[in-house]
């Protein structure tokens, strides 16, 4: 496989540099992930659901109220609490009608999680069965409780992968054939550099926003 069409050596010796200032912040970040417990995967699904054109931040207040408030177990609408001004969730009243259906199909999910099927395998049953849940947003979940190895094709990524000439253009939608095509570039870009793509993510992450997020 030949190296992918870069702009200059010197970006790539700056990606290098840029990732051992923030290597071991970005390993105790993944360690984090694979510690989190079973009994947490219900908000970080929420937290998943809710960031998709809102901020990280906003996304990480509202699932706190939710789970300070035990949405999981206590029978109410989400609505009010995505739709607050201090911590806006975009398309609130959407998201929350998703928050409830994930809320009543979560032992079957919860029991996907627990199998052993594969990351990949379950990336596309949470596509398939999960509302909210696109490509990005599996992906993100997944990645969120220590599965490894999958892309999370969001802007901050998207602009990088397109500043070291992996896409020509920043897709203005992703088809799964298209996602499942720019994650093998970045997957490629990703063995060539020496850079797992879960740090290279988080690395591409806290380029775009000062800041190593989840």
């Amino acid at each position: 496989m030949g190296k992918p069409d870069l702009p200059g050596i010197t970006k790539l010796d700056s990606l290098h540099r840029s990732y051992l200032k923030r290597k071991r912040e970005i390993r105790r970040r993944l360690r984090e992930f694979r510690n989190v417990k079973p009994e947490m995967y219900f908000y970080e699904l929420v937290y998943c659901i809710l960031t998709p054109q809102s901020s990280a931040s906003n996304a990480f207040r509202v699932t706190e109220e939710l789970q300070m408030k035990n949405f999981q177990n206590v029978d109410f609408n989400p609505e009010p609490i995505l739709g607050q001004r201090e911590c806006y969730i975009r398309f609130h009243r959407t998201k929350a009608k998703h928050l409830l259906k994930v809320r009543q199909q979560y032992p079957a999910i919860e029991k996907m999680l627990l199998g052993s099927i594969s990351a990949y395998e379950l990336r596309q049953w949470l596509v398939k069965n999960v509302m909210g849940m696109g490509w990005k947003e599996a992906s993100h979940f997944l990645r969120n409780i220590g599965h490894r190895d999958l892309a999370i094709l969001d802007r901050h990524i998207l602009k990088h992968l397109q500043l070291f000439g992996l896409i020509q253009t920043f897709p203005k939608t992703l088809t799964l054939k298209k996602y499942l095509q720019i994650e093998k570039k970045f997957r490629n870009f990703s063995n060539m550099c020496g850079i797992s793509m879960d740090e290279l993510d988080l690395l591409f992450w806290s380029l775009g926003t000062g800041k190593i997020l989840k």
